[in-house]
């Protein structure tokens, strides 16, 4: 870890140095006085266009030239770069997002507007989405239940794809690199006065790797996935606008179980999506949106003598229709409301009925300018369900201007995230060691039936415990900010949070079966918590140099668990021989796979004269604690711990006779592994990258 330390600060201090030497003729070429000043847009966070600057609630934009000079590939690739935001593998192998300390579960991801399904164990996963088309990423932090339902309880990330813009147009993108890891993509597109249309193509594939050569099996098998993505808007006239989309993904990986089992899994995914606008006036808009998707896995295992071992299925459809009307009472007041139905089924193994959850909502925001330095925005969404009770989600958001520098914002919202179908009918024995999962609504007529067939030794909960409906999680989500921008060159943002979730759902031991092994289910229970600080820093001496930055800290943690600390209830052991001894309430550090500190550092370098742009980039994890090691339940500052790391990706891009360009770059540049912990990180990837544009 030190030298990790080391190399980041090295690294940087070589940069800032190659910048002094080569000030003096950066600014023959530019006015140092002169910088980008790009007013960005955001949709995501009012579900209107709103300028990113004046908005009264933390959230920000990743642009295509950020992602284009960083030469990411996949989604988790550049969110793991922004403040606040880190991909944590789950059992899988997938990567989901963690926001101000809360699961990838609580996260809505959505392209277009609309969301993606396929969250098979609450995670889903963000490596299955390319980059190659994305014209900016919205990242909207806090409670947006009352503009998007369940599942942003968290926040919303919102993926833009990208729109054709003039004329016949297209480019080709191909980067190889470690791993024999091949990204191949493809752009067509086409507009003329009423018709826009676009198509995208993606190959991914790779030979995956393996951390730990002392065993047969790889950290990721080989893999190849294949994504399509068409676009067509026609404009009718200038009143009425059709918007028709289309996305096919598919994956197919062979892997090994272990020595002996070897299978294969696939996924299919598709969505289609339908969008008629009309302007009836210069005060009032709407639109009719039609949007399905289905996301499908298989996969099977087979023994050495090629006999069927394992096989399961996951099949989730998602259908919702939504009518929205926007109504500008004049420039500086708007209101926006709309209504829809969510009809969703999943037919999956486990599940012994294939449940289907109907959810017919409404919302309405008001979105206004009080004063020429007030903007409030109020808001409200509800939420009626077939299998659990109805949610009203409320949100509240203001911010003053106090001078041309500086503005105060804050934003107090509630957000749920309802019980998904695992939770509620999930019913899977494991073959192997022989412990069972129930889901809570499977709980009252599968525990008889066990206890028929001479399984269960010992019912710990009693069944009429299940009688009642298993409540939605809910938060209050709660952020105070401060935005301070002293000349067009400087931008600094604080955010202060905190997060607080009721009725958590968790897991517990209910029956003990007559092998030794359990029966668990899923109940309400804890109240936890996420609260810290997010801090931000853009600087832009020049047009050549961008230099950004940012930090956060962060307590996540169990109310029931510091209270049995704060009472003196938790021991703990310094090795198993050694007597026990009393915790006191600092010695509780929190939620697992949760960090102190996290930071990023970035430097943009474009050479005008050379057509040439280089950037390092290099982010920071400080320690995290994955399991109890000293078996009193809790994760105290006796457990061991994961080591914290940096990270330094380097990319190099040269443009050659304007419509060609070669990447070349290196991430993870110091080789930083971790083969017990951490899955994700492969170590070093060296590539090289060609763009083609016609």
């Amino acid at each position: 870890m030190i030298l990790n330390k080391k190399y980041f600060c090295i690294y940087f201090s070589l940069f800032f140095l190659s910048y002094s030497v080569s000030q003096e003729s950066i600014n023959v070429l530019t006015d140092s006085t002169k910088t980008e000043n790009l007013d960005e847009v955001i949709i995501t966070a009012t579900r209107t266009i709103r300028q990113l600057s004046s908005l009264p609630m933390p959230a920000q934009i990743i642009s295509k030239k950020d992602i284009k000079r960083s030469n990411s590939i996949r989604l988790n690739d550049i969110l793991n770069e922004q403040t606040g935001l880190i991909t944590v593998p789950d059992f899988g192998g997938g990567e989901g997002i963690q926001l101000q300390g809360l699961d990838s579960q609580y996260t809505l991801i959505m392209v277009d507007g609309v969301p993606l399904v396929g969250r098979s164990a609450g995670t889903l996963d963000l490596s299955r989405i390319t980059v190659g088309n994305i014209k900016q990423i919205e990242i909207v932090k806090g409670a947006s239940s009352s503009l998007y339902g369940s599942d942003a309880l968290g926040g919303v990330i919102n993926i833009i794809t990208e729109t054709p813009k003039t004329g016949f147009k297209g480019d080709i993108n191909y980067r190889i690199g470690t791993f024999n890891t091949n990204d191949l993509s493809t752009t067509i597109n086409y507009k003329n006065k009423k018709l826009k249309a676009g198509i995208f193509l993606n190959r991914y594939s790779s030979d995956g790797y393996d951390l730990n050569k002392n065993d047969d099996l790889n950290t990721v098998d080989p893999f190849k996935n294949y994504t399509i993505n068409t676009k067509v808007t026609f404009d009718f006239s200038e009143a009425t606008n059709l918007f028709i989309a289309g996305k096919y993904y598919t994956q197919n990986q062979d892997y090994n179980a272990s020595s002996t089992l070897k299978g294969e899994s696939a996924i299919n995914e598709w969505n289609t999506h339908l969008k008629l606008s009309h302007a009836y006036s210069e005060k009032w808009s709407s639109y009719f949106e039609f949007y399905t998707t289905q996301y499908k896995a298989k996969d099977f295992l087979n023994d050495e003598n090629g006999s069927r071992f394992s096989d399961s299925y996951y099949n989730q459809l998602l259908i919702r229709p939504e009518i929205r009307s926007t109504y500008k009472l004049n420039h500086a007041n708007n209101f926006i409301g709309g209504l829809g139905f969510n009809h969703e089924t999943l037919n999956r193994t486990g599940f012994m009925v294939q449940p289907e959850f109907n959810s017919p909502y409404v919302y309405l925001q008001y979105d206004g300018d009080l004063t020429e330095k007030l903007n409030l925005i109020l808001g409200a969404r509800f939420d009626s369900h077939n299998k659990y009770k109805s949610q009203f989600s409320p949100k509240a958001a203001i911010r003053y201007e106090i001078n041309d520098k500086f503005a105060v914002k804050s934003s107090v919202g509630y957000g749920f995230k309802a019980p998904d179908f695992r939770q509620l009918y999930f019913n899977f024995t494991n073959a192997t060691v022989g412990y069972t999962i129930l889901g809570y609504n499977a709980v009252s007529t599968t525990i008889p039936e066990l206890e028929s067939q001479g399984e269960i030794a010992n019912i710990v909960v009693p069944i009429s415990e299940f009688e009642a409906e298993l409540h939605p999680e809910n938060s209050i989500s709660i952020n105070v900010g401060l935005d301070y921008k002293p000349s067009s060159a400087i931008k600094l943002e604080l955010n202060l949070f905190r997060n607080h979730i009721d009725d958590l759902i968790d897991t517990r031991v209910i029956a003990t079966k007559t092998n030794g092994q359990n029966v668990f289910s899923y109940y309400n229970v804890n109240q936890v918590y996420t609260q810290g600080l997010e801090f931000n820093a853009t600087w832009k001496p020049v047009n050549q140099i961008k230099i950004s930055g940012g930090y956060q800290l962060l307590f996540a943690k169990d109310e029931t668990a510091e209270k049995a600390f704060k009472n003196g209830q938790v021991f703990a052991r310094e090795n198993p021989s050694s007597p026990s001894f009393q915790l006191k309430k600092q010695d509780y550090f929190g939620l697992y796979n949760r960090s102190r500190h996290m930071a990023n550092l970035k430097l943009f370098y474009n050479i005008p004269q050379w057509d040439l742009d280089t950037n390092i980039r290099g982010t920071y994890r400080s320690k995290y604690g994955l399991f109890d090691t000293n078996g009193n339940t809790y994760l105290d500052v006796y457990d061991d711990f994961v080591d914290g790391y940096a990270i330094i990706d380097f990319a190099l891009n040269k443009t050659i006779y304007k419509n060609y360009q070669l990447g070349f770059g290196v991430d993870n540049l110091f080789n930083f592994t971790d083969t017990q912990n951490i899955s994700n990180i492969a170590g070093r990837i060296i590539y090289g990258k060609l763009n083609i544009q016609f």
